[in-house]
């Protein structure tokens, strides 16, 4: 086809034309972006939007005649009806508005849509696109490549109805509500030409982290991030009744937005022509004002303030341009069209009729060409290439992943003469690491951390790098500024998400918070861990950073804090994800540690969750000891033990983590010291997935490895920092999984002292000792006076930390070379 595109019918409006002018950002050239939309473009993007939409509703519907060819039948509609129509036109109408910025500009933008379930408006405008049958070939634009699109759609062997993995230019699984700009805000950290779009859902804004992140602009540069445009998108409804900011006086939203410190913009209405032409005035004003502040902050002229970037309060009607009323019933710009408007379409003939009504409104026939590809005027709106939000490349985070400029880790090891003889706190050496890092890696590296990098023992970073805050600073503040790249917010929502963000789009970093309180934003790393499960499954995603979580401030060393502090749960949250993306490391002392920092910054779409305290701790292992131990990933430790490995020993004594290493070793040495002739075998493990078999988890030892370690038939003790069923559930299927006696935390703790947690929760090295005589099938002699003295030494110390307000010093001071 050649020659300009046709003016396809519409509605009554003609706008005047207006020149464009050059506006320089940065070392961004950008073209300004028009406020007045003439008539072609008007009819383009009216044209689009109308194609969208009736995309969307095919999707939902259809499992035949997808474009209308004769009249519709019960038998052309899906068996089961899913999906969400009600906020699907917002989108695909503020998606076809960026379309036309992008093409006008050159911005280069990514789209994400924090009501989850407008999947299909996602979808279709990556169609629309091309993207999407350039990804997937069998969706071709052509009739059967429609009739596939609309079959997929939230069916067996297709794709979920929420925007997810497989939607191209997504890097927001709208599965969970809430996180749209925490992923936003961590998408532009150090990517300066990029603009992201985030839609808030007026349900989404119900949520405790959406309601946390718009603080995000306190955090964000201009001179050196890119920027992001939040649109608040107000349709007045969720599932099943009105929304709290839908129902607020306008006037008490706009002042909770400017109190966060936004430049409120406000379109409303379901007009048409006239929302097209607002919206394009007011997107091109938040544009204007993004540019400036860039322009002025790139340029020198700025005084370090923190700007106000703009936000749109984009308010239209719930289910816009469907049935209106039902049944009799009011649908439109209410509850009732959030999932199916029409729900009875194959058993109810009116319905059947109101639904080819609906579909034919959209006039598919100038929409869609006779072979049923997108005709030129709708393919016209899209901009070229990776300019396209659906095969951005900053949405595929991989094609742009550097490598971290990491130095040998070697270089800040402890030095470890002796096993057991020195201590250290183990973090700050890895803090030492990511301070170098952070010099190395000015654009493609962070730590996320909730107000806590100094209390974790990292606070090195801050000898090159500042905390980033774009909030005044006074006198008494020390590392924080609008310079700094260090990324802390009393908001574990926030940081994981930022993180997430920082990831997808192709960089490198770490999230580092109280082991405790990981949980609160648990359920992020659930879905994380879901994303990139599922993007293992697309060719054309490319691998991203891994998600790298430092667990410290330990359940087991928070006795200072209390209960309240004391949990080990996001380890049971990250063995339940499946074997291809879980990863969970338990290094005991600073040269392990580090070694395994340094494998997991290499590494590409995993959760490596890291846990280690960061207390002065006992060091076990040389530099490379340590390096030969985290790469088997689990050992004996034979100068810890009385095995010499001529015969089966009479009991193995097993840990994982810190603290439970240091009392198995303890208890080792008091069955050396007080039964030598007792066979004992110490093995520790690092890398908690080799527990498994490895047709269970690719890190799995193979049965001769197990067998080496544990032995066949040897009972078990196993010294476990998380909940015990962890360790069971890890050892199923190995030769007698029931030999293995498993001591870990049990939900017993309060304020108290380290020593007392061990004993409240059984893992103590006194524990330890009377477990393994009572599971060990051959009994020296002494052995029942070692148990009985055990006993004394923990009523000994129950009275000794009351009185006292310390552990006793024999277990305070331990080590093996006392």
């Amino acid at each position: 086809m050649s020659g300009p595109p046709a003016l396809l019918s519409f509605h009554r409006y003609r706008q005047p034309r207006s020149g464009g002018r050059a506006k320089h950002r940065g070392e961004v050239m950008t073209q300004h972006l028009r406020a007045e939309l003439d008539d072609v473009e008007l009819e383009q993007l009216d044209a689009w939007w109308r194609a969208n939409n009736y995309l969307t509703i095919g999707q939902i519907y259809l499992q035949a005649n997808p474009l209308l060819r004769r009249p519709l039948e019960a038998g052309d509609i899906k068996p089961r009806l899913l999906g969400h129509w009600g906020t699907s036109p917002g989108l695909s109408f503020i998606y076809a508005h960026l379309s036309r910025l992008i093409k006008q500009t050159g911005q280069r933008a990514i789209y994400l849509a924090g009501p989850g379930h407008g999947g299909p408006a996602l979808v279709a405008a990556g169609y629309l696109e091309g993207t999407y049958s350039e990804i997937y070939p069998a969706v071709s634009q052509d009739e059967a490549g429609l009739l596939r699109l609309f079959r997929q759609f939230s069916a067996p062997g297709g794709i979920p109805s929420h925007v997810s993995v497989t939607t191209p230019g997504s890097i927001h699984e709208g599965g969970e509500l809430g996180y749209v700009l925490v992923h936003a805000f961590g998408s532009v950290m150090d990517n300066p030409e990029l603009l992201t779009v985030a839609v808030v859902g007026d349900g989404e804004a119900e949520t405790g982290p959406l309601e946390g992140s718009w603080k995000g602009i306190s955090f964000i540069n201009p001179a050196r991030d890119g920027a992001v445009l939040p649109i608040l998108h107000l349709n007045g409804a969720k599932i099943a009744g009105p929304t709290v900011l839908g129902r607020k006086d306008p006037a008490e939203v706009r002042s909770l937005l400017e109190g966060h410190g936004y430049d409120v913009l406000e379109v409303e209405g379901g007009d048409l022509p006239g929302m097209h032409h607002r919206f394009a005035a007011v997107l091109a004003e938040a544009y204007d004002k993004i540019g400036a502040i860039q322009a002025a902050a790139r340029g020198g002229d700025w005084d370090g303030t923190r700007p106000r970037w703009p936000l749109i309060v984009l308010r239209s009607p719930k289910g816009w341009t469907g049935p209106e009323e039902v049944d009799g019933i009011q649908v439109t710009g209410t509850w009732r069209s959030h999932q199916v408007p029409l729900s009875a379409v194959k058993d109810n003939p009116e319905h059947l009729r109101l639904l080819e009504e609906w579909l034919r409104s959209y006039r598919p026939e100038e929409l869609f060409d006779a072979n049923g590809a997108p005709t030129r005027v709708i393919r016209d709106l899209a901009p070229a290439g990776d300019l396209r939000m659906s095969a951005s490349p900053h949405a595929n985070g991989g094609l742009l992943t550097q490598d971290l400029a990491i130095p040998d880790f070697r270089k800040y090891a402890v030095d470890v003469p002796e096993p057991g003889t020195e201590r250290a706190e183990s973090t700050r050496r890895l803090g030492e690491l990511m301070r170098d890092i952070y010099r190395d890696n000015p654009d493609r590296f962070r730590l996320f951390c909730p107000d806590e990098t100094n209390s974790n023992r990292l606070g090195a970073v801050f000898e090159v790098s500042d905390r980033a805050f774009m909030e005044p600073v006074t006198d008494a503040d020390v590392a924080i500024g609008r310079d700094g790249r260090v990324m802390e917010v009393l908001s574990e929502h926030n940081c994981h998400g930022w993180l997430e963000g920082y990831n997808l789009t192709g960089r490198h970093g770490m999230f580092a918070t109280y082991e405790a309180f990981a949980m609160v934003s648990a359920s992020q790393t659930v879905q994380h861990g879901k994303w990139l499960q599922e993007s293992r499954r697309l060719p054309w995603r490319a691998p991203v950073p891994s998600l790298n979580v430092l667990l410290t401030s330990t359940a087991w060393r928070n006795d200072h804090n209390g209960f309240s502090h004391q949990g080990p749960g996001l380890i049971q949250v990250v063995l339940t994800q499946r074997g291809d993306v879980a990863r969970v490391y338990l290094p005991p002392d600073a040269n392990c540690l580090l070694s395994v920092a340094d494998h997991c910054l290499r590494s590409r779409n995993y959760i490596n969750l890291i846990v280690i305290d960061k207390q002065p701790q006992l060091q076990w292992l040389s530099m490379d000891a340590a390096v030969e131990h985290c790469t088997r990933g689990a050992g004996i430790w034979e100068w810890a033990g009385t095995d010499d490995g001529t015969m089966d020993p009479d009991i193995v004594l097993a840990c994982a983590g810190d603290v439970v290493t240091m009392e198995t070793v303890a208890a080792a040495q008091i069955l050396r010291e007080r039964l030598p002739k007792f066979r004992v075998r110490v093995v520790n493990v690092v890398d908690l997935m080799t527990l498994p078999r490895r047709k269970d988890h690719p890190h799995g030892m193979s049965e001769t490895q197990f067998t080496e370690l544990f032995t066949d038939r040897v009972d078990v003790v196993f010294a476990f920092h998380g909940y015990p069923g962890a360790v069971h559930q890890l050892v199923h299927g190995r030769p007698d999984a029931d030999r293995f006696r498993v001591r870990g935390f049990i939900e017993e703790g309060t304020t108290t002292t380290p020593f007392d947690m061990t004993v409240r929760n059984r893992v103590s090295r006194y524990h330890l000792v009377m477990d393994a005589i009572n599971n060990a099938k051959r009994l020296p002699p002494g052995a029942t006076e070692l148990k009985a003295w055990c006993e004394r030494k923990l009523a000994e110390h129950e009275t000794y930390v009351v009185e006292h307000l310390e552990d006793m010093p024999e277990v305070r001071d331990w080590s093996l070379a006392s």
